[in-house]
């Protein structure tokens, strides 16, 4: 019998996918394309509320793996309890460092230099000169140093920073210098100007920058987030926000999409930009590339890349 792959893109429009498999379009609609229960690999609507992407999981019995559009996993990860064992879950790592480490540039740059005062004042009609920080002869500090850590790194190069700082789950060394364990922040927060956040959301990052993470950034500095909202407490954020002390640019936020109402869209010093780091004009050759390989090493019984756990592991679902 020929297994089935639930694809959110249409199989005529991906390049080099290998003959054999049937291949099903779904991305989200309320009916399955065919019986979820012959699924065999299924790759998950990119952009979906994550009730909708594990909705078909507790039928998928013939399920072997899952492929994720995102460089974040934690949008199935719960639904991966209903699932039998060996399953694999692989990530889009590949896919996302350009255009996330693009938007990290651009949310740094805009907020340093005060381009949001700019267009505010520009509607107004109003010469808003004076003086801005710079980032050349700054310290960044990256948490979360994996791809998308190390692509925003490679477009730092060129600005003459003081000091990229790079922390990551553990330490180990790369050709840029040493990554520092999360056990070590507390002693590295004071002496950034800029703080990345690029970590996946997980269990021991959840809540990982709290009032104490916070307090301890140097007066006058910027957080930037591009990784997860949760990864924030956002009660936090907006009391020193509304004191004055720190800044912030924020592609993600908790909760999300932000209400109307949400006091963050006016707390002082922000910059919001809505969780566009991925979805850019590269993401879908780039992705396409991926399914076509990823695909093809399924039919070849061929080591898959970007696997995150397997399902009834220690270390999976």
């Amino acid at each position: 019998m020929t297994a089935d792959v639930w694809l959110p893109v249409r199989a005529e429009e991906i390049e080099g996918l290998p003959e054999g498999l049937a291949y099903r379009f779904w991305n989200g609609e309320e009916e399955f394309p065919a019986d979820p229960a012959d699924c065999a690999f299924y790759v998950v609507p990119y952009m979906k509320p994550s009730p909708l992407c594990v909705r078909p999981l507790p039928y998928m019995r013939s399920l072997q793996v899952v492929q994720t559009l995102s460089a974040g996993v934690d949008h199935v990860q719960r639904g991966l309890r209903q699932v039998r064992p060996g399953v694999r879950l692989c990530n889009a790592r590949g896919v996302h460092e350009a255009s996330t480490a693009e938007l990290t540039l651009t949310l740094v740059l805009a907020s340093l230099r005060g381009i949001p005062d700019f267009v505010r004042a520009q509607d107004k009609g109003e010469w808003l000169a004076g003086f801005r920080p710079a980032l050349a002869d700054r310290t960044v500090l990256i948490v979360g140093y994996g791809s998308i850590g190390a692509a925003i790194e490679d477009r730092l190069a060129p600005f003459e920073l003081a000091r990229v700082v790079r922390v990551a789950r553990s330490r180990r060394t790369t050709e840029r210098g040493p990554v520092h364990p999360l056990t070590e922040l507390p002693s590295l927060l004071p002496e950034a100007d800029v703080v990345v956040l690029a970590t996946p959301l997980t269990a021991h990052t959840r809540g990982l920058v709290d009032a104490d993470f916070l307090a301890r950034m140097k007066d006058g500095a910027l957080l930037v987030n591009v990784a997860r909202g949760p990864v924030v407490d956002t009660k936090a954020l907006l009391a020193e926000l509304d004191s004055g002390r720190l800044t912030a640019a924020l592609d993600v936020t908790d909760p999300e999409p932000l209400p109307a109402e949400h006091p963050l869209w006016r707390a002082p010093g922000v910059l919001i930009s809505p969780h566009v780091g991925g979805p850019t004009s590269a993401f879908l050759p780039r992705a396409k590339r991926l399914l076509a390989d990823q695909l093809s090493r399924f039919v070849n019984r061929e080591p898959l890349r970007n696997v995150i756990l397997t399902t009834g592991s220690p270390a999976g679902a």
